[in-house]
């Protein structure tokens, strides 16, 4: 795979970016290609290890070294189809997924691992531009029908799949455009919502249905689903957000990320009755919460001209290298410093917001924090201490809050009279993804719980094998790592 030596001749090389003063102006995506040689060279580091970690790495189990060698090799086409064999959308992975087939890379050992990301979103990008990727319809329909809740990775994954297998598939989404949060949770400046649109004509031109804005459990209720669909499968995601309970939570100016983002995607896209605004600009901005939704919220917060962001994690500043209790090739809990980090935020650990303080009109307009320790105790869960003393207030006219989700909605569990396990999620087994309802399956975070946009495509790839095997008796679709038919 590859060049032999490729991994002793190549340093790693990434996309750059431009600079930090030109793309805050606007919600473009702001990285720079690598010229076509540079891929190559890129391609050639993957080594021919003897066991490719990254494909135990991925969670759709990607042919990581032979596209990696077809890039290598300049067989762009090659590689296009053995991408999309076990990836229906690398053009959002390719942007949105922080990797983990890098972390297991064998290379990755004692070097940069091989730029395995940046290569996939240039092989689906180079096949776009080329035409490659064109629709292909089923050659024949089979007289079973299916219903999908929700139009996220998750949703779109198994409704191609259940279409490629020839069933009659409708998808169902309570927003006004499809793509969950794909469309409404991920700014622009990661991924522009015309790679959406691209990729949605194609499910289109292959007999997909979309019907937007119907809530299922609302609009439609599911004893009519069950009426009308041979198989229903909910992918409908984590959504139920977490709060932060303390005095002065009902102020406004505390806001949850999901209703600060979302409103945002929909102003950028052109759409202009948005209820009441909520705007960073020239304002003091808090944005609680240290992963990616709280990256997110930085990087449209400066966007939008706020006057300072300080971004509150409530663990401590983890490593820059990988922690020696979580060895190769697991994910590690390293420092992860993001492109919206480096725009301007100031970053602060092991604190905690204590209280919201507001005005004489009930508007925010500070908070207070304290500094804490975790306490570790073996066999039992990290204690979370406050440090005497250590109070401090903080001029705070926006507080975000991006503290990630709890669970799943009931709503529509409960008409089905689906199990939930004690994080709200529907219970379904990995074994057939079917729920304790006959012929009501869960898929993506609906299932797992809150995860990676990686994770939530390969459980609609995995889910769809189960509900045509339900459907017909057998299925042809593949599982994980068992690739497709060349099919882009």
């Amino acid at each position: 795979m590859g060049k032999t030596t490729g991994f002793l001749e190549f340093k790693r090389k990434d996309e750059s970016h431009i600079p930090v003063n030109e793309r805050i102006k606007n919600y473009k995506e702001f990285t720079k290609s690598l010229k076509e040689k540079e891929l190559k060279n890129q391609g050639a580091r993957c080594m021919d290890c003897g066991i490719p970690f990254c494909h135990s790495g991925c969670p759709l189990g990607n042919l990581i070294p032979d596209f990696n060698d077809a890039v290598y090799q300049g067989k762009w086409e090659k590689a296009t189809s053995i991408l999309h064999s076990t990836n229906n959308f690398p053009e959002f992975t390719g942007r949105l997924c922080p990797a983990p087939c890098e972390e297991a890379c064998v290379l990755g050992i004692n070097e940069d691992p091989v730029s395995i990301e940046n290569i996939e979103k240039n092989i689906v990008e180079n096949a776009f531009k080329n035409g490659w990727i064109t629709a292909n319809p089923p050659l024949k329909r089979t007289t079973k029908k299916v219903a999908v809740i929700g139009s996220g990775p998750a949703g779109l994954a198994t409704a191609q799949q259940l279409n490629r297998a020839g069933h009659t598939v409708t998808v169902f989404e309570r927003d006004e455009k499809v793509g969950g949060l794909l469309r409404y949770g991920i700014p622009d400046f990661k991924m522009e919502k015309k790679v959406i649109d691209r990729r949605l004509g194609i499910l289109e031109e292959e007999g997909i249905i979309f019907k937007t804005g119907i809530h299922v459990g609302v609009d439609i209720k599911a004893s009519d689903l069950k009426s009308n669909f041979d198989a229903i499968v909910l992918c409908g995601g984590a959504t139920v957000r977490r709060n932060l309970p303390i005095p002065g939570s009902g102020l406004e100016g505390v806001v949850q990320a999901m209703d600060f983002l979302p409103q945002n995607n929909r102003r950028v896209d052109g759409i202009k009755d948005l209820g009441k605004e909520i705007l960073a600009t020239g304002k003091d901005v808090v944005v609680i919460g240290g992963g990616d939704t709280g990256s997110d919220c930085i990087g449209t917060s400066i966007r939008q001209g706020a006057d300072s962001v300080s971004n509150f994690e409530i663990m401590p500043m983890a490593t820059e290298n990988r922690p020696a209790n979580q060895p190769w090739p697991f994910w590690p809990m390293r420092l992860r410093t993001s492109s919206s980090h480096k725009e301007g935020a100031e970053r602060f650990f092991s604190i905690s917001t204590k209280k919201f303080i507001g005005d004489k009109d009930g508007k925010l307009k500070s908070l207070i924090t304290s500094e804490i320790e975790w306490e570790m105790i073996p066999g039992q869960r990290p204690k979370l201490k406050e440090i005497p003393n250590t109070e401090r207030e903080w001029k705070c006219e926006l507080a975000l809050l991006a503290m990630g989700f709890t669970g799943s909605e009931t709503t529509l569990a409960d008409q089905f009279g689906l199990e939930m396990d004690e994080r709200t999620n529907i219970k379904a087994t990995e074994n057939n993804y079917q729920t304790n309802i006959s012929g009501v399956f869960v898929a993506g975070d609906q299932r797992r719980g809150q995860s990676l946009i990686v994770w939530a495509i390969s459980e609609g790839r995995q889910a769809a094998h189960h509900i045509d095997k339900y459907l017909m008796g057998n299925s042809n679709l593949p599982l994980k790592g068992e690739g497709d038919l060349p099919r882009v």
